[in-house]
């Protein structure tokens, strides 16, 4: 059974530990861009929903873009559309939002967990039970990845969902899991020692691409409760940030075209009108 991390304020949300994860939970509010038994908004610092943008499903995954604004502040908010509690591995930039370490958004990651119906706001790295360091949009090489050097999932807000396992696994199964588990840390092993042409040349064009800072601190309390994760996700959302120019350059913003009255050009003189 692992450890979990519970909060309060006007409604308790939950967070885990387990075997090394810490599950935590923070404060409550209201949610909505759906896959399964979760949804997720990203507001902005006064509770306002930011805009998303539907690319589909892919990979059994919920796809959106999002605009950011430099320098905004912003909150990750989900809902538990369940009856049952449910684990969330949430991840930013690629890095556990609870953990700041390498995500890969398995069920044995530190991860908060949500009561039936309940929803929460995070809103930035927890840095203890206390408080956390407020996310804010922010260019590339002052993101809280960049810091680490880890360029892998620059600009994603993701978000997996786990059931609560409630029955004890078939001894066979546990195994098949760990045996899961060891392949995929030898995976990710293989892939860190491998150097990473494609990172490397994406160094200067990063810069310019938006990443999540490490703000200021805010209080945001969690403790630990119980809860087992179900090794297998029942849902996966992911939100790529861009900033406005980006969107409108790819078509996923219909953005207005040049001011008809503002043009940059040399300023010029009356014609003579045309002659009747």
């Amino acid at each position: 059974m692992q450890e979990l991390i519970r909060c309060t304020k006007l409604r308790s949300i939950a967070g885990h530990v387990a075997s090394g994860c810490v599950m935590l939970a923070a404060l409550c509010m209201l949610t909505s861009t759906a896959h399964a038994s979760v949804l997720v908004d990203i507001v902005a610092a006064n509770g306002t929903p930011l805009r998303q943008f539907a690319v589909g499903d892919h990979d059994s995954a919920s796809r959106s873009y999002l605009e950011a604004e430099r320098g905004q502040r912003y909150r990750i908010r989900l809902r538990n559309t369940t009856a049952e509690r449910i684990g969330v591995v949430v991840a930013v930039d690629g890095r556990n939002i609870i953990s700041g370490a390498r995500s890969e958004l398995t069920a044995n990651e530190p991860m908060y967990v949500l009561g039936p119906w309940e929803s929460a706001d995070y809103s930035g790295w927890r840095t203890d039970l206390e408080s956390v360091n407020e996310f804010y949009f922010t260019d590339w090489a002052d993101s809280y990845s960049e810091a680490f050097g880890d360029r892998s999932a620059r600009g994603v807000i993701a978000v997996a969902a786990y059931r609560e396992q409630r029955v004890v696994l078939q001894e066979l199964r546990d195994r098949r899991s760990r045996a899961a588990d060891e392949v995929g840390q030898s995976v990710e092993r293989s892939a860190r020692a491998a150097p990473s042409a494609s990172a490397d040349a994406a160094t200067g064009a990063a810069e310019s691409e938006p990443g999540t800072g490490y703000g200021d601190r805010r209080v945001e309390g969690a403790v630990r409760v119980k809860f087992r994760a179900a090794p297998h996700e029942a849902a996966r959302v992911l939100i790529k940030y861009e900033w406005r120019e980006t969107l409108c350059r790819r078509g996923i913003l219909d953005c207005e075209p040049a001011n008809r009255l503002w043009k940059d050009s040399q300023l010029g003189f009356a014609p003579a009108p045309p002659r009747r």
